[in-house]
């Protein structure tokens, strides 16, 4: 699978939406809880493994 900027955000967004979605349809939290503290936190979360990911998938293609 060829990954581009594009499809990369977008994917993440989708993981992103899907997540909290899934917390706020079974009630799990308050809605005010989950859109204030855990959509902050997984956008945060996400954003640092991304990053983590990209710089390893850069030195794992210098061959390094």
């Amino acid at each position: 699978m060829e990954f581009d900027q594009t499809t990369t955000y977008g994917v993440f967004v989708a993981v992103v939406v899907a997540s909290v979605a899934a917390l706020l349809v079974t009630d799990t939290m308050p809605t005010r809880i989950v859109l204030m503290m855990v959509a902050p936190s997984v956008l945060v979360f996400g954003a640092l493994c991304l990053f983590l990911g990209i710089k390893h998938g850069e030195y794992r293609a210098r061959g390094a």
